[in-house]
């Protein structure tokens, strides 16, 4: 499908779509870029055979590439634009990776003046706690949601590769309008992740204290697991999702006080009408998913 695909940011989701990409055939060469502080991971994906090649000079690493794909942090972005503007092509493919896609379109009208209409802003809905090339998996998309968010000036040829491109390595792919995107994952990823990490905050403090990690069972550690995830990763993308999140945390802090209000007031028939209406939603999204 392309003769070189450039993966700047080679970590887990990088790493995962350089070997499924290979896996597929998807690519005859697959180079990878990182800054210099980034060589030993950089290496370690080319000694696990996740890239071909890999570069630290920008112009370099995406010379004759026809599709580049931006798997860096979300606060990145933009520094990732900059290095890429001066060499960006009009026959290369552009699509990145981000969890959230307005700070990924606002980069690039900052840093081009506008969307460059071969670029395609892409959310793999597909992760894991581990972190790093070591973690990447060649089925990590299979069967796994991929969002596509193109703007009004998006080619859509371009659309249509990138697009081809996922299903290939089993994605399935919904296109989206940007703003619904940030709204839906800001309900369905970013507050569950922040959720966790403030409950693990929490009871960390206490454990130090009272050794209550030693006694806690399966459902916490399944409720916590996402709290093992990258913290640079899902600090930048609390900042960059922050207009979607506050009032979601604002919302949850309702139904918290609400909660405490029916345990205080011992209505427990209301409290079980709740955890009913929970329990019900939460099959209704297990047999839709």
């Amino acid at each position: 499908m392309f003769k070189r695909l450039c993966v700047i940011g080679v970590g887990l989701i990088g790493g995962s779509i350089a070997k499924a990409a290979r896996v597929h055939d998807l690519a005859q060469t697959i180079v990878g870029f990182g800054r210099l502080d980034d060589v030993e991971n950089l290496q370690i994906a080319q000694n696990l055979n996740v890239i071909d090649e890999f570069y630290v000079d920008i112009e370099t690493a995406v010379l004759n590439a026809d599709c580049v794909i931006i798997a860096t942090p979300v606060a990145a972005t933009e520094n990732v634009f900059k290095l890429l503007k001066p060499f960006w092509s009009a026959q290369t493919v552009y699509f990145d990776v981000g969890s959230t896609k307005g700070n990924v379109i606002a980069a690039a009208q900052t840093v081009f003046g506008f969307v460059p209409d071969n670029f395609i802003p892409a959310h793999p809905i597909a992760g894991a706690e581990n972190s790093g090339v070591g973690a990447a998996l060649v089925d990590l998309f299979l069967n796994k949601r991929l969002i596509i968010t193109p703007v009004e000036n998006t080619n859509a040829e371009v659309v249509q590769k990138t697009q081809h491109f996922w299903e290939k390595i089993g994605a399935v792919v919904s296109i989206m309008d940007v703003q619904q995107h940030d709204s839906v994952l800001a309900a369905t990823s970013h507050l569950p992740h922040l959720l966790a990490f403030a409950l693990v905050d929490m009871l960390g403090q206490r454990d130090e204290q009272e050794d209550i990690f030693k006694y806690a069972a399966g459902g916490f550690r399944d409720f916590t697991r996402i709290a093992s995830s990258d913290p640079t990763m899902w600090a930048a993308i609390c900042a960059a999702n922050k207009t979607e999140l506050l009032p979601l945390l604002e919302q949850f802090k309702t139904e918290l006080t609400k909660i405490q209000h029916l345990i205080e007031t011992d209505d427990n028939e209301k409290i079980f009408e709740l955890f009913v209406y929970a329990n019900t939603a939460r099959e209704r999204f297990i047999k839709s998913s």
